[in-house]
């Protein structure tokens, strides 16, 4: 497999699919809209109304969808933009051609109001497209947050500087592969110490108002035999000769894992910028839990716009297969100077 073709992914992955080949999930991050202008004929993001760019969004998509295993998924990163301020400079960070520091490097300003929108409306671009690829059939299964501690630095004082981006995560089927086990997170140092203790060791919170037995305290028990016996319980044992009806026999006794949790929805990746990549790339480190999360060692990650070729760069650290499209060709070499470093560093 392993490999990335070059031209639109619409065309690419219609080919794809007539060759019969398919992929576990899909880690992508599509051209903002009317962020940016990349210099190639047939890009995505440079739609005249945000309709517009969420019904390419949809199709694009759909064949997504197809390329897809039933159990596979679809992690989805998207920006959001406000509508033009009619100032000249635009909200997104687009500008009318004017400024000649920043002339020839982004769009002319968007006609916000074939779009129904006001000057300096936030668009709400992301939840746009979930809510489209979810009346297209995906199953819209969680948003997350990437929450960025170093910003893009905006000269706003009218709202807060915006320091996160949306990542989706859509299932083809009702049932799907997710291995969330191999995404666990460490449990704060806090807590380790809390459920270590035994309930004579706790101090305990403080209850509400006119509760009089007693603070608060962490119910823990390192076996899962009677988890939830109560003293004095008047529960009825559900199998005979159990006290309290409350743990099936044939579940196996398992230590507690005090150590790890289940990741949260909240994910904190600092962006960082790739030697030769001209605009911003995914941060590696964001698209390792899609990754691992998403499918099994020897199984084939996609991207419908590789770029500079980081989810497949993370697919080989991790010994996954990669398969993806990208319409701009002046991005071979950078990816194969990225995947040479990843091998390397795999063989070390």
């Amino acid at each position: 497999m392993n490999k990335i073709l070059f031209g639109d992914c619409r065309a690419l992955m219609k080919q794809m699919i007539e060759e019969g080949l398919k992929a576990q999930t899909c880690v992508t991050s599509p051209p903002y809209f009317g962020l940016r202008d990349y210099g190639v004929d047939g890009q995505l993001g440079l739609e005249n109304t945000v309709d517009e760019y969420v019904q390419n969004m949809v199709e694009v998509f759909r064949l997504v969808r197809e390329l897809l295993h039933e159990d596979g998924t679809l992690w989805l990163n998207l920006g959001d933009s406000y509508a033009g301020s009619g100032r000249g400079m635009t909200r997104t960070g687009l500008n009318d051609g004017k400024n000649p520091k920043t002339k020839g490097l982004v769009l002319p300003k968007q006609n916000a109001a074939q779009s129904n929108l006001k000057p300096k409306d936030l668009i709400g671009i992301p939840w746009k497209v979930a809510f489209a690829l979810q009346a297209d059939g995906w199953y819209l299964r969680q948003d997350i947050i990437w929450h960025k501690p170093n910003p893009m630095p905006e000269s706003i004082t009218d709202r807060c500087t915006k320091a996160h981006e949306y990542i989706f995560l859509f299932s083809k089927s009702r049932r799907y592969y997710f291995d969330h086990v191999a995404i666990k997170e460490p449990v704060a140092e806090s807590s380790i110490k809390r459920l270590s203790q035994n309930l004579d060791q706790q101090h305990g919170s403080t209850r509400a108002v006119m509760k009089h037995n007693g603070p608060m305290k962490a119910v823990y028990s390192r076996s899962s035999r009677d988890s939830f016996k109560r003293k004095n319980s008047k529960r009825a044992a559900v199998i005979p000769n159990q006290a309290y009806g409350t743990h099936r026999s044939e579940r196996s006794e398992s230590e507690y894992d005090l150590l790890t949790r289940n990741k949260r929805s909240v994910w904190q990746v600092s962006t960082k910028p790739y030697k030769g990549a001209h605009f911003a790339t995914f941060p590696m480190d964001l698209i390792e839990p899609c990754v691992l999360a998403g499918s099994r060692v020897n199984d084939v990650v996609f991207d419908p716009f590789m770029g500079s070729g980081t989810t497949a760069a993370v697919a080989l650290m991790h010994n996954r297969n990669y398969l993806g499209c990208e319409l701009n060709p002046q991005y071979y070499e950078l990816q194969q100077e990225r995947f040479e470093k990843v091998l390397k560093e795999r063989a070390a």
